[in-house]
C-alpha cells in the first residue's frame, strides 16, 4: 500500500503514528507529495478527487482517503484494537473534537497564506480559535481520564491536534488553563511513535 502524504500535515500524522503503532511500517510505503489547496499535485487529485491528503493506495480496489476513514481500514488490516468496541462512541468523539481542531488550526493557517493581507478577517481567525478553545477546555474538564487510559486512535488524535497547534500556532499558548492536559501531552510525546512522526516544513 502507499500513502501519499506530507510530512505537514496533522491528517496525514494521525494516519503515520497508527502505521507505527499497529506495525505496518513494513506494509506502508510513504509517498511525499506538495500539493496545496491553490494547486493541487495530480497525483493527489488522482487518489482523491477533492485534492486532499492524507489517500491509501491499496493493491486492489479504489484509493480511500479521508484521516478517519484510512485509520479505520489500517486498523482493521492490522487487528490493531485502536477502535475498541468498549468505548468505540467516545474514540470516535475524540478523533472528531481532534479533527475539528485541526479544522479550524488550519483554516488560520489557509487565512493567512493564501488570502492577501488585505483580506485577512481577523474576526474570523478569532472565531476559529474560540472553537479552538472551546474543545481544549472539554478535553480538560471532561476527557483526561480517558486519555490516560489505553491506547486508542481518540489519544492518538488528540496528540496529533496538539502537536499541529504548538506547530503553527505556538503564539497562541493553548497550555494556559489546559495544565492537565498539557502534562498528558508531554507524556505521549514521548511515544516512539510521535517522535518519529513529528511535522516539518
Amino acid at each position: 500500500m502507499k500513502l501519499i502524504s506530507s510530512p505537514a500535515s496533522p491528517y496525514v500524522r494521525k494516519v503515520r503514528v497508527l502505521i507505527h503503532e499497529a506495525g505496518l511500517a513494513d506494509a506502508v510505503q510513504e509517498v511525499p507529495v506538495k500539493t496545496t489547496p491553490m494547486a493541487t499535485d495530480a497525483g493527489v487529485a488522482a487518489a482523491n478527487p477533492l485534492g486532499k491528503i492524507p489517500a491509501l493506495v491499496r493493491e486492489t480496489g479504489p484509493a480511500i482517503y479521508d484521516s478517519r476513514v484510512i485509520c479505520r481500514f489500517l486498523d482493521a488490516h492490522a487487528q490493531a484494537g485502536l477502535y475498541p468496541d468498549a468505548r468505540l462512541w467516545e474514540v470516535l468523539t475524540l478523533e472528531a473534537t481532534a479533527d475539528g481542531i485541526l479544522d479550524s488550526a488550519i483554516g488560520i493557517v489557509y487565512e493567512r497564506r493564501f488570502r492577501p493581507e488585505n483580506l485577512q478577517s481577523a474576526d474570523w481567525m478569532d472565531a476559529q480559535w474560540a472553537k479552538i478553545s472551546r474543545a481544549l477546555d472539554a478535553l480538560e474538564k471532561m476527557w483526561i481520564s480517558h486519555l490516560s487510559g489505553p491506547l486508542d486512535m481518540g489519544q492518538i488524535a488528540v496528540g496529533c491536534a496538539l502537536g499541529y497547534l504548538d506547530f503553527r500556532h505556538g503564539d497562541r499558548n493553548w497550555r494556559q488553563g489546559h495544565g492537565a492536559l498539557d502534562d498528558w501531552f508531554a507524556a505521549f510525546s514521548q511515544r516512539e511513535a510521535m517522535k518519529a512522526t513529528h511535522p516539518t516544513d
